[in-house]
């Protein structure tokens, strides 16, 4: 039978599913932190429930992904990839003078078998929140749960490794993962041959570039997909330096990265297609325990997207590029309302002049409104 010619892969921003979201699922941790100002993890809850209401507790492991779910169904991506920015174990071992600190009890990784998650990057500045011993319990529950992961290790060559997904009668999709310390990412982080950790990168760097290529190369075959997860840059701010946009344009160009799926900022950002490859700069946050923190109003950064690439198979190009907008509240995801929906649209339309895109707002059926990208995909 022969291939189909596009893969459709969902992506969205940071899954923060540690500290206050940790709290309400079925098996919390202990709630103990070692932040400057909050030293239990309970305190994030109260916050949320403050400004918008009692959160039930326990949850039910589904109960955080709230109206993502009913979309992933109806959309019915071929592969679920998310950044997962948190570390699952039950050590106590703190990375010392980091200050936040994000731990989900290894029992709620069902949370993430809900979503039906295909592939978790780990390249990001929380995975080793809780030492060394806190990443190997990490990626050991993620194994027994046949979840997936890329971008941390028991060492440099299982942490700079890339995960295969298989898409049947389509092809395949390679992820990579990796984080940059202009993200917050410790130096100390970095994995090395005798040393766990993840796979840092400097964007600034052409060595970085050069790095990634020769790892593409090696697994890359005719018809394969490549995204590069990247968890760079500063939470907050719409611009996009140029060390990043120079170093997105050079895995295009150089490594033959098809994708580039960025992430760090609190909010969402801009997105470019260039050479007719998709570059997020930053996806913003899709779950968090933010709710009630006061601050930073004016970015949004309770709206958030799911985003839906139709990459062709052949060429590594974007067909389409679909957004559900979504919004967290009471330590869920939702459907957001039209007036939230204008807004995010507003400040896409905004960010996207700089790249000659723009963004449609269409209505399928009465269904929630979602957000295309147009003008830039010819």
């Amino acid at each position: 039978m022969p291939k189909k010619t596009a893969i459709n892969i969902f992506l969205c921003g940071d899954v923060m599913t540690g500290r206050g979201i940790d709290q309400i699922l079925p098996y919390p941790s202990s709630p103990v932190l070692h932040e400057p100002y909050v030293k239990n993890a309970k305190e994030y809850v109260l916050l949320a429930e403050e400004k918008n209401g009692p959160i039930p507790k326990p949850t039910s492991f589904s109960y955080i992904w709230g109206d993502a779910l009913a979309q992933l169904e109806t959309a019915s991506p071929d592969l679920q990839i998310i950044n997962l920015e948190t570390s699952i174990t039950t050590s106590d071992d703190y990375w010392r003078g980091k200050g936040i600190n994000y731990r989900m009890n290894p029992k709620n990784v069902q949370c993430l078998i809900e979503a039906k998650i295909d592939c978790c990057c780990l390249a990001n500045n929380h995975v080793l929140d809780w030492g060394y011993a806190g990443l190997t319990e990490t990626l050991e529950t993620l194994a027994q749960a046949e979840l997936r992961s890329a971008g941390a290790g028991r060492n440099i060559a299982e942490a700079e490794s890339p995960v295969v997904l298989e898409v049947k009668e389509k092809g395949r999709v390679i992820v990579f993962s990796v984080g940059s310390e202009t993200s917050g990412v410790p130096p100390s982080w970095a994995a090395s041959e005798n040393k766990p950790g993840i796979k840092v990168i400097d964007e600034a760097s052409d060595e970085s570039v050069y790095q990634l290529a020769r790892k593409v190369k090696e697994v890359k075959g005719e018809g394969d997909v490549v995204v590069v997860s990247i968890h760079w840059g500063a939470n907050w701010g719409y611009a996009v330096p140029l060390e990043q946009k120079d170093f997105a344009h050079k895995l295009i160009d150089v490594a033959g990265v098809d994708v580039v799926y960025g992430h760090s900022s609190h909010h969402v950002k801009g997105m470019e297609v260039y050479k007719g490859k998709l570059v997020l700069y930053g996806c913003g946050d899709f779950l968090n325990d933010y709710e009630g923190i006061g601050g930073y109003e004016s970015y949004r950064s309770d709206l958030c997207l799911m985003y839906f690439l139709l990459i062709e198979v052949y060429t590594g190009k974007l067909a389409a590029l679909e957004m559900v907008p979504l919004q967290i509240r009471r330590f869920r995801v939702n459907n957001a309302k039209e007036a939230d929906i204008g807004w995010l649209k507003n400040v896409l339309d905004r960010e996207e002049q700089k790249y000659s895109c723009k963004i449609d707002a269409e209505t399928a059926m009465g269904t929630q409104i979602k957000l295309k990208l147009r003008s830039c995909l010819s």
